[in-house]
């Protein structure tokens, strides 16, 4: 696949979403994964420098083994729906730095469940070629009934008349995730890793992990101790 990621205008950048998003696979099981790899990208001066954090969770018992970060300048400006445009470019030099490569990625943003059918999940998911799901803390687009209350409820995210996503309760009484596609991976299947993979935390472990890692804050294991002997990369400034 061609960069996308160059020097583009929103209006071409919307262009490549509607191109790509015929690519994307809706289907497979991924029944086995040793790596799974959160990814989440923050910007602490609400500004244009951000920091990618990737951090690789080993499956089944979710503990960390690396922890990679890139910290730079991104070029596009903040437009909701082209957020790939504006965070893939860092996240890629962060996977770039990884000696563990994910069989999985879980990416803190949507996927299909987004206007063009071409969230952050599946563009990342395309570029790597490699199963990736969103899993997202609010809706972009869509609309759906609130889930029952009890852990695993669920109920359908639907945007004129598909269904692009899940409503997911991952804790009982807790806000529900919105999780979809983003490529190579059933909506089902993406369903049922996301729950094996929340412990005590409304998000999965490699997003919670992935999300602290962005912000500078310290990575714990699923017993709440801080890790130790974990590779990183460090924070390199583009």
């Amino acid at each position: 696949m061609n960069d996308p990621f160059g020097s583009i205008s929103p209006s071409e950048a919307i262009a490549i979403q509607k191109e790509l998003a015929s690519r994307v696979v809706k289907t497979g099981t991924v029944d086995s994964a040793r790596y799974i790899a959160g990814v989440d990208v923050s910007f602490p001066s609400k500004g244009d420098i951000g920091i990618a954090a990737v951090v690789i969770l080993e499956y089944p018992g979710l503990n960390v083994v690396e922890v990679s970060r890139e910290c730079g300048k991104v070029t596009f400006p903040y437009i909701p729906g082209l957020l790939s445009f504006r965070e893939i470019p860092l996240i890629i030099k962060a996977i770039q730095c990884l000696q563990n490569y994910p069989d999985l990625i879980i990416v803190d943003g949507h996927g299909l469940a987004h206007p063009r059918r071409m969230g952050i999940a599946c563009h990342l998911g395309l570029y790597l070629d490699i199963p990736a799901i969103g899993c997202a803390k609010s809706r972009l687009c869509g609309k759906y009934s609130e889930p029952d209350t009890m852990k695993g409820s669920k109920s359908c995210l639907i945007d004129r008349d598909e269904v692009i996503g899940t409503v997911l309760r991952t804790r009982q009484d807790v806000r529900p995730v919105f999780i979809s596609i983003g490529n190579r991976i059933s909506l089902e299947s993406a369903e049922k890793w996301i729950l094996s993979i929340c412990w005590k935390y409304r998000l999965p472990a490699p997003i919670r992990q992935a999300h602290m890692a962005a912000g500078g804050l310290p990575i714990v294991t699923n017993n709440s101790k801080e890790i130790q002997g974990v590779r990183k990369s460090g924070v390199r400034i583009s």
